[in-house]
């Protein structure tokens, strides 16, 4: 007996040898969808084989997913509780679910359909993949970020990620929800928004720090004039007063290039409050910390980094990037000025992403940065009933010389930083 997947083999190739593409692309998908279970009937019919309603109704679902949307990527597409889906190889395809990565029950007719989908994602956005460009980051109509890396770069074939746009904004209560952070964490992250803070956002991949960007936006004044700059544009501000920049890729002549530092140059005579860079990672940290230095308070931006301090040396490594004029002592200077918080994320082993610490700059002793650390998530090292990993966010209080302590005095929020650290204490003291 020949099986669903030999018969879809076959029934696809006798219809893509068939198809008219100039009649493809002047149907709109229910008339396309209409066209092709007619077709995969007579098909069926004429060579007398035996297919259940059902698969066949999945055979018609399967050609204009091809034809017009993702293939066999739809179905993920469209399943809202995947956050991340890695393709290596038209056989070996996994899904984040829950922040846990497992593997999809789904795969690829051979790499040829997988390389034609690559191609077909690339040159929506219009970028191309090919075999003198064979890698390429996009950005999906949804705003979901896709990575794809083609043959001979890929060695066991095509190779494509997808980080997946959520479509509904989380704001910091809901990461309380999650159990990301302490309420009282989230209140005075609120204060550190709302006073203009300078912020960095730490983590490894997949940690959250976007989304933890996106939730800290929220809390920006509705009068601000705000420049993000992206490389694949997924910040979702909800101000209306944003002017969104995203990076491009050279073309085919190698022209045309606009990079992070180009766009956080030009943001400088665009007349922002405050600059959003989706991820620091080169010379444009150095322009970043001249504008924080230079009264665009509030700013922030994200980096990957193992622990605040570590951060701290990332960005003198991308301020090298761009000058070898200014002495380390001098950069240190520059930083220590110009970011006044560092909130440090991670994603557990358990699937969880917390917020593990927030630390504030106080300034230089001699050639080393002050760090105080106000919050930290404490694990117990025990497991609860739902296999999360346990553990609490405790705080060592906040210095009265603390710039978030001015800032929110000059703010009129003094009262609610205050109250959080009194809430957060007392509990302690009861605990």
């Amino acid at each position: 007996m020949i099986g669903a997947k030999a018969i879809y083999v076959g029934l696809r190739k006798q219809i893509f040898d068939a198809l008219d593409p100039e009649i493809i692309s002047s149907l709109d998908r229910e008339q396309l969808a209409r066209q092709l279970s007619g077709a995969v009937d007579l098909l069926i019919s004429r060579e007398n084989l035996s297919v259940p309603k059902t698969i066949r109704q999945d055979f018609v679902k399967n050609l204009v997913n091809e034809l017009v949307g993702l293939g066999p990527l739809q179905a993920l597409m469209e399943d809202e509780s995947i956050s991340d889906i890695m393709i290596n190889g038209h056989e070996h395809v996994f899904i984040e679910r829950n922040g846990l990565v497992e593997r999809a029950h789904v795969d690829f007719i051979d790499e040829r359909q997988l390389l034609e989908i690559a191609k077909r994602i690339a040159g929506r956005v219009g970028r191309r993949v090919d075999d003198s460009s064979p890698t390429c980051d996009a950005r999906l109509a949804d705003g979901s970020r896709v990575n794809i890396v083609i043959p001979p770069i890929a060695i066991d074939g095509t190779s494509i990620s997808i980080r997946k746009f959520k479509k509904q904004s989380i704001n910091l209560e809901k990461l309380v929800e999650y159990g990301a952070m302490g309420a009282e964490m989230a209140q005075v992250m609120m204060v550190a928004a709302r006073c203009r803070l300078n912020i960095l956002i730490s983590g490894g991949t997949g940690s959250g720090k976007t989304t933890m960007l996106n939730a800290l936006s929220q809390y920006i004044s509705e009068n601000e004039r705000i420049v993000t700059i992206e490389d694949a544009a997924e910040l979702r501000l909800l101000q209306p007063h944003v002017v969104r920049l995203e990076t491009r890729t050279a073309g085919i002549e190698n022209t045309g290039k606009i990079t992070q530092r180009d766009l956080v140059i030009n943001s400088l005579r665009m007349r922002p409050d405050r600059i959003i860079v989706g991820e620091c990672r080169g010379p444009e940290a150095f322009e970043m910390l001249q504008a924080m230095n230079t009264g665009h308070d509030g700013s922030m931006s994200t980096l990957h980094a193992n622990t605040p301090r570590d951060a701290l040396a990332r960005v003198e490594s991308m301020v090298m990037m761009a000058t070898n004029n200014l002495p380390l002592e001098a950069i240190r200077r520059t930083i220590v000025s110009a970011v006044d918080i560092i909130i440090q994320i991670s994603r557990l082993h358990d699937g969880s992403r917390k917020v593990m610490s927030i630390a504030e700059v106080i300034g230089l002793e001699g050639n080393s940065v002050v760090l105080e650390e106000i919050f930290r998530f404490q694990p117990t090292y025990g497991h609860g009933e739902s296999g999360k990993l346990e553990g609490e966010f405790v705080t060592s209080g906040l210095m009265k010389r603390s710039v978030l302590y001015e800032k929110a005095r000059f703010f009129g929020l003094e009262e609610k930083l205050n109250s959080a650290f009194r809430s957060i204490q007392k509990e302690a003291k009861n605990g």
